[in-house]
């Protein structure tokens, strides 16, 4: 996968004798919904320790708005959110982690709820709305378009009650720890104490998604993608890393960073318009505004191709002002904070990258190929979504699957003094090479143009080739390198992360879901199975 100096097993040199060190029976690392869910579940038997790379706030459950998909309503059904799932993973979903997952849903989202999180509400029931690829309305949410806030409040909250859990922010997590038998044993990193290992008895990763690797995202400053490359340099199998999805709708605003406009606008009634003012999504799909979001964002791609823009329009005009604030309060927010008027202009909008599909292959218990080593939530692959995510499914993903993860490392966990006894003395040398002087944040920023132009939403072989061919070249100058601060073992993730994506992308000769190859347009019966990818 990677040529001879592009590799190597730490990012520093590690001395676990002089090392400031913690102990712990269960370690989580971030604390997104699949990270916190994890460590509620875990904590009622173990000591559990959660780190995060910055403030416990931010995450990209934190920015969701739209929701979290359950089957909560009587004229529902679970086959029906199966089979809406199975449909927009193009193939690719593994059907018994679909079924699961639905049908462990309404009672997590009911628990939810018990535990004080503020979904709308229908009466005494909980309010849903429909967003694209789905045949129902089963989308919960909270304060309008403040769901995944409103959550992250109450999860936070909880988990802060519980003595069993202690949170350490600011800590950046550098590399996974393992011994010769495939163990993982903990994490090394830094915080405010400086240089610190973190011993464990199993380990959770649950670091999110990569956005950031994308001129344009949703994706908030903290997703890099670090905990990829972190499973990958540790001999986890990565699968799906081809498999970015797109978001059809984010505000576009010359200068300003991009802003979600969520799905659920188009769900209760928004029409997607060109640069005339013309609708067109119909001409693209049978379910226009509500196709899955790989079409929606493909067609708009195609019509500002043809109107010359750099953007199309969201219409919500017709909507009445009271509910449009009261609805989306978030949405309103911005648009105001841009001087637009919804009751008379339009939104510009355009896709931006938004969610990573891809991630550590786990099994149905949240395991991985590492022993005591489990993932969940967007950093994991978990066969749900297949080659296309079904919109708002990734929250419930997230709930589900921490919950699972929780339980299968408390089980397997050993306590920390039977940890303590067992860890032994690592030491791990680097020759490093200062010779050439480094612009990390051009480094960083030349990336993510770079993936945006060549492994974008449309894509073809010579700038896949190309792609990496750029990244070997910027890898040769910086993977040498010791760095001592967060910016720069973020710099070097990015690369390895970005080559894994453009080779898996340059593999798939064939367009299904969010993977879409110009050169090779049709789904092909060949590529009908998963890439996994490991350092070995």
């Amino acid at each position: 996968m990677t040529t001879q100096g592009e590799f190597r097993r730490y990012l520093v040199n590690i001395d676990s004798i002089s090392t400031n060190q913690l102990f712990t029976d269960c370690l989580v690392i971030g604390t997104g919904i699949a990270g916190l869910r994890a460590a509620i579940e875990a904590a009622q038997t173990r000591k559990v320790i959660v780190v995060c790379k910055d403030n416990i706030e931010k995450s990209n459950t934190w920015d969701a708005q739209g929701g979290i998909a359950s089957v909560l309503k009587s004229q529902d059904s679970f086959q029906s959110h199966i089979e809406d799932t199975l449909n927009t993973g193009c193939g690719l979903c593994e059907p018994e982690v679909v079924e699961l997952v639905v049908r462990k849903g309404p009672e997590l989202v009911r628990q939810l709820l018990d535990w004080g999180v503020q979904f709308d509400l229908s009466g005494e029931d909980i309010a849903v709305t429909i967003e694209g690829g789905h045949s129902h309305s089963r989308v919960a949410h909270a304060h309008g378009d403040e769901t995944g806030r409103v959550i992250a409040e109450t999860m936070i909250k909880y988990a802060k009650s519980n003595p069993n859990i202690r949170i350490i922010e600011r800590f950046y997590a550098i590399d996974l720890i393992t011994d010769d038998h495939n163990q993982c044993l903990g994490v090394i990193g830094q915080g405010s104490k400086g240089r610190q290992i973190i011993w464990a008895g199993s380990t959770i990763l649950a670091t999110g998604g990569a956005g950031r690797l994308y001129r344009e995202t949703t994706n908030s400053e903290i997703a890099t993608g670090d905990g990829l490359p972190m499973a990958y340099r540790a001999g986890a199998m990565l699968r799906d890393m081809e498999f970015m999805q797109f978001h059809p709708t984010t505000l576009y605003i010359a200068g300003a960073s991009r802003a979600l406009i969520t799905e659920a606008v188009r769900g209760e009634g928004a029409k997607l318009v060109d640069s005339e003012a013309e609708e067109f999504m119909k001409e693209y799909h049978e379910k226009a505004e509500l196709a899955p979001r790989d079409v929606v964002s493909r067609a708009i791609l195609s019509q500002m191709l043809k109107t010359g823009s750099t953007h199309v329009y969201l219409d919500v005009r017709h909507f009445d002002k009271q509910f449009l604030t009261k609805r989306f309060p978030r949405i309103s927010e911005i648009c105001e904070s841009f001087d637009i008027d919804t009751s008379t202009e339009l939104i510009p909008v355009r896709p931006s990258a938004h969610y990573m599909i891809g991630g550590v292959k786990t099994d149905s218990s949240a395991g991985t190929n590492i022993r005591n080593f489990y993932a969940c939530g967007e950093v994991a692959s978990t066969g749900l979504h297949g080659a296309n995510r079904l919109g708002s499914n990734s929250l419930l993903e997230g709930l589900v699957f921490g919950k699972i993860a929780g339980q299968s490392a408390a089980q397997n966990a050993e306590s920390a003094a039977a940890t303590r006894t067992k860890i032994p003395p690592i030491e791990y040398n680097i020759p490093s090479s200062d010779r050439t002087r480094l612009d990390i944040s051009d480094v960083k920023n030349s990336l993510r143009a770079l993936m945006w132009r060549n492994v974008g939403i449309t894509r073809r072989e010579k700038p896949l080739a190309e792609a990496q061919e750029i990244i070997r070249f910027w890898q040769r100058y910086v993977m040498d390198k010791i760095f001592a601060r967060p910016d720069g073992w973020q710099c070097q993730n990015m690369l390895t992360l970005a080559m894994l994506m453009a080779t898996a992308a340059q593999q798939r000769k064939e367009s299904r879901g969010v993977h879409f190859r110009q050169d090779y347009p049709e789904k092909s019966s060949q590529f009908q199975k998963h890439i996994e990818i490991s350092r070995d």
